[in-house]
């Protein structure tokens, strides 16, 4: 399932770069036109990443594969596969409303579907107290649903607003999240 899935999220990363048209002009103010588009390409590279790396480790904690877990799975990768498509709207309509909306309810989509996989895979680790309370200070999985819904309510006051809260929330989950390391560590 790892293998897989790191499979699909490298070819997300492809297709939002597929996206990039080469510029009218042959001078360096032909790539300012790019720059709305650049700056959702490198909003959606850091998402992807970000869930990449989470997701390597949540897999870590698998200890049987089921179909459960597979479906949950392939539920987040759904979302995250939309990303390529709401990331190319966004930087084309140049950050307006409902692209930037769309955009917050797709993460907001795959937060909850990281979640959901993630509660699935506590639910193996009943009996085992100390992971299971390492799991539950999830702050992290807690506030990142709450600000892509802010984010999502705020995209037609201000789509800029709304890209503040899609930065705070990679900036709270680019910081590696210790939790799961600790419990393979026995920590």
């Amino acid at each position: 399932m790892e293998a897989f899935s790191d499979g699909v999220l490298a070819i997300i990363i492809t297709i939002m770069v597929l996206e990039f048209k080469l510029p009218e002009g042959h001078d360096w103010s032909a790539l300012i036109e790019l720059g709305p588009k650049f700056l959702s390409y490198i909003f959606s590279f850091i998402y992807i990443g970000i869930y990449w790396n989470n997701h390597h480790h949540l897999l870590h904690m698998v200890r049987t594969m089921n179909g459960r877990l597979m479906w949950l799975n392939l539920l987040l990768l759904f979302w995250l596969s939309l990303v390529p498509f709401t990331t190319a709207w966004m930087g084309e309509s140049h950050f307006a409303a409902t692209p930037t909306a769309l955009y917050g309810t797709i993460l907001l989509l795959a937060a909850l579907s990281y979640w959901l996989l993630q509660r699935a895979i506590i639910n193996q680790h009943s009996g085992d107290l100390s992971f299971i309370m390492a799991m539950g200070r999830d702050w992290k999985g807690k506030l990142s649903p709450l600000l892509y819904l802010i984010a999502v309510l705020t995209a037609y006051a201000s789509p800029w607003i709304s890209g503040i809260f899609f930065v705070l929330v990679a900036v709270i989950w680019f910081v590696p999240d210790k939790r799961i390391e600790h419990v393979l560590r026995g920590q």
